[in-house]
């Protein structure tokens, strides 16, 4: 299953989390590709979006483009504000990382995946 992988901004900037993610994936059979200009934010933020809500969409709508870009059956991030971001622009479907490296590992398959 090709995933494209979303990494939030708290997670790659503010904690420095760069590789772990993408490599469990990959270490349980997905294959993992990431979008263009990857260290840009989907425009979520925490209330950027409630904030500066024309700032945000444009955000989102790039963000979207380059996961769409990766030609992915599934989405993954790890933070609940951009999954809901991201998933208000695409028809793919989005998950929590940990919800592919449940499934991989014998847990119930992602409700989003039907």
């Amino acid at each position: 299953m090709r995933v494209a992988y979303h990494a939030a901004c708290s997670l790659q900037h503010g904690q420095q989390v760069k590789t772990a993610p993408k490599d469990l994936l990959k270490r349980v059979g997905f294959e993992v590709v990431e979008p263009a200009d990857s260290h840009l934010c989907c425009g979520s933020a925490g209330t950027y979006n409630l904030l500066q809500p024309a700032i945000s969409r444009e955000l989102k709508a790039r963000k979207v483009r380059t996961l769409e870009a990766k030609g992915p059956d599934v989405i993954a991030a790890g933070n609940i504000g951009c999954m809901m971001q991201i998933g208000s622009g695409t028809g793919v479907p989005v998950v929590h990382t940990v919800e592919l490296l449940d499934w991989a590992t014998g847990g119930p398959k992602p409700a989003a995946l039907g």
